[in-house]
């Protein structure tokens, strides 16, 4: 396990130049009381391939900081760059899964896999685009479910529906806000073990924001763990040796889990305290 605890020093784990980088990043927005700085100072390298979860309490900028990769928004100084190029706008090359599923109601959910396929790749005949909806559905275990509009869906199975749209257009980056939140807690940890087995099938970059320690631990290869706002940082970032493929069961049974855990718990619960006004 290594730990890195300077929030103003970029975070490199490999030799190798970072896939996605957020370079001394701030976000300050104007508000009637004056200047309200959100993120300070932000530095962040992520490796192609990685899964990096991003845990914090409520206000320290985590939906900041991965809307800014996902182009929806810009900061007020620094820069994020993907591949070397800075993010200015959204993309098909970074796909965001949101808590709330994003599905269009009037839509079944090969529709609303099929749309995405169909905005990003208009050069592919019908018969390319139908195989790689199909494909994804499969993905997810959703074949039976095709042709069911989200009404007709539980919330699991609609959260299946949105991250199987994400990844048909085969985005460089997968950016998941919360994606289980709103979920019963058998299911999330099913939808859990789907992504996780998703993620070391294709190995895409992963960015992930979470409030769940046990999830971002059985997610991750590292855990991002921001100081609370106002002028929020990055306080700590853990390494997740876990082996891949996985297996939960096996992991809550080694002693090393506990001991990352209590660290997360340290670190959001005693440096870090929340407290409210």
């Amino acid at each position: 396990m290594q730990t890195l605890t300077s929030p103003q020093t970029p975070t490199l784990t490999h030799q190798k130049s970072a896939f996605l980088e957020v370079d001394n990043v701030s976000k300050v927005y104007s508000t009637l009381r004056g200047d309200y700085t959100v993120l300070d100072g932000v530095n962040l390298s992520v490796q192609e391939g990685e899964f990096v979860c991003v845990i914090g309490h409520s206000g320290c900028g985590k939906s900041t900081l991965l809307n800014m990769v996902a182009g929806f928004n810009q900061p007020t100084s620094g820069q994020v760059r993907l591949k070397g190029n800075k993010i200015s706008r959204p993309g098909p090359d970074r796909m965001v899964v949101f808590q709330n599923y994003s599905l269009l109601p009037w839509k079944t959910a090969y529709e609303n896999i099929y749309l995405a396929v169909n905005a990003v790749y208009p050069e592919k005949s019908k018969k390319e685009k139908i195989e790689i909806v199909r494909e994804h559905l499969a993905m997810v275990g959703l074949e039976e479910a095709a042709h069911k509009k989200p009404g007709q869906l539980s919330g699991g199975m609609k959260q299946r529906v949105s991250i199987a749209r994400a990844l048909s257009i085969y985005p460089e980056i997968l950016i998941l806000d919360e994606p289980f939140g709103a979920l019963d807690a058998i299911t999330r940890e099913e939808l859990q073990d789907e992504l996780v087995k998703i993620w070391e099938e294709h190995r895409i970059t992963v960015m992930m924001i979470t409030h769940d320690i046990d999830e971002a631990l059985f997610l991750a290869d590292r855990i991002v763990m921001m100081t609370n706002g106002p002028a929020a940082k990055i306080g700590e970032i853990m390494e997740v040796n876990f082996p891949h493929p996985r297996n939960r069961t096996q992991m809550m049974e080694d002693p090393e889990y506990y001991t990352l855990r209590n660290q997360a718990l340290d670190f959001l619960f005693g440096r870090f305290a929340h407290h409210e006004d």
